[in-house]
């Protein structure tokens, strides 16, 4: 049997991208979950300034240039990484849900744009620094929980990277029976 016929099965039923195009995914994948994991650090960063200052008015402008951050970044950011590694996932052997890393990952990302979109409230939070400014209290308790949401962010895509770089073996068992 030649290398054609052995390869025709499995190629019909899935996408598989040429090498060029894989390439390029994969380069869009990386420089987008890269870029990712900087904006998530630069959030780190401006969440703790903004926790631990004592200046009010810096404080309210590191919150609203976290909102910058999050819409000009974070949101394209992180949606390119998801849809381009989706597309690497269903175009490549490692499939989407069959070896363990590979969704973990997936997990990992999922997990960091719901916190971005249901915990992370920059708005608010330069809102009631706003608004301590004018005589309220400042939000503590409010403050440290908006640096423990970004922290976690942080935490998972590390995780997603080291993922990455180690690959460790395994497979999910619902393809086990399948392969």
């Amino acid at each position: 049997m030649s290398v054609l016929q052995r390869e025709a099965p499995a190629a019909a039923g899935r996408w598989r991208p040429r090498p060029s195009v894989r390439k390029s995914i994969l380069l869009v994948h990386v420089a987008a979950s890269v870029a990712l994991l900087g904006e998530v650090w630069g959030l780190v960063v401006l969440n703790l300034t903004a926790t631990l200052t004592g200046d009010l008015g810096l404080a309210g402008a590191a919150y609203r240039l976290m909102g910058t951050l999050v819409f000009a970044g974070g949101i394209p950011l992180s949606l390119t990484a998801l849809a381009s590694g989706v597309a690497l996932g269903l175009g490549s052997h490692w499939g989407l849900a069959r070896h363990t890393w590979v969704f973990a990952k997936l997990l990992l990302l999922l997990g960091v744009i719901l916190c971005g979109m249901l915990l992370f409230t920059p708005e608010a939070m330069a809102e009631a620094m706003r608004a301590s400014t004018r005589g309220g209290a400042r939000p503590e308790g409010r403050q440290w929980g908006q640096v423990a949401v970004v922290s976690a962010q942080l935490a998972m895509l590390l995780t997603a990277t080291g993922l990455s770089v180690f690959r460790p073996r395994g497979r999910l068992r619902w393809t086990r029976r399948r392969s």
